[in-house]
């Protein structure tokens, strides 16, 4: 698979979270490999975005955001990991939030790692995605753009519509919607 290039993430957050949806997570582990399709995002800044890790300043959690883009940036709320890539170009703090996505290979495997027969379930939602695939804080800098265990790569190029409304749980917001899904997947986190 084709993974995605350093400059597909250096771009606006708001553009990259878009340009997600549709791509391939490919998580390896020893007992197979698990594949899902991207299918909800939502894009964060640095200043000026309160409802962004970055808001005020660079911190011990935060500082990821201000590296190059296409870097996983994996922190944990709520007792859950939370998985999120870096965007734009060096210095500009932004990432994207992968808030679900679409099993595609070894639903098998995801289906016992959660003990869970309902496909739907496994990956709607943040924690549940970081959960079946088991991506968590060891992640946390990975570079993206090389092999490994945990990859984004280009997949099909489907034509689909994509939605946006406002970011999901955020008590204060931007006036723009920053958070974006492909219209009639039924692997998102909420419908509007």
């Amino acid at each position: 698979m084709k993974l995605l290039t350093r400059s597909f993430y250096e771009r606006d957050p708001a553009i990259v979270a878009q340009e997600l949806l549709g791509k391939l997570i490919v998580r390896q582990l020893s007992e197979g490999r698990m594949v899902v399709r991207i299918s909800e995002t939502e894009a964060y800044y640095g200043r000026g975005d309160p409802a962004s890790r970055a808001y005020k300043r660079k911190t011990k959690l935060n500082w990821l955001m201000w590296r190059k883009g296409g870097l996983a940036f994996i922190y944990m709320v709520h007792g859950h990991w939370l998985f999120n890539v870096t965007a734009d170009k060096e210095g500009r703090p932004g990432a994207v939030l992968i808030r679900s996505a679409e099993p595609v290979e070894g639903l098998e495997l995801m289906m016992k790692r959660r003990k869970t027969a309902d496909r739907y379930s496994l990956t709607t939602g943040p924690g549940k995605l970081t959960m079946t695939l088991d991506i968590t804080d060891k992640f946390n800098g990975k570079d993206l753009t090389k092999p490994g265990e945990l990859t984004i790569a280009q997949g099909e190029n489907k034509k689909f519509n994509i939605v946006s409304t406002y970011r999901v749980g955020v008590k204060k917001d931007l006036t723009r919607k920053l958070r974006f899904y492909i219209e009639g997947s039924p692997y998102v986190s909420k419908r509007d």
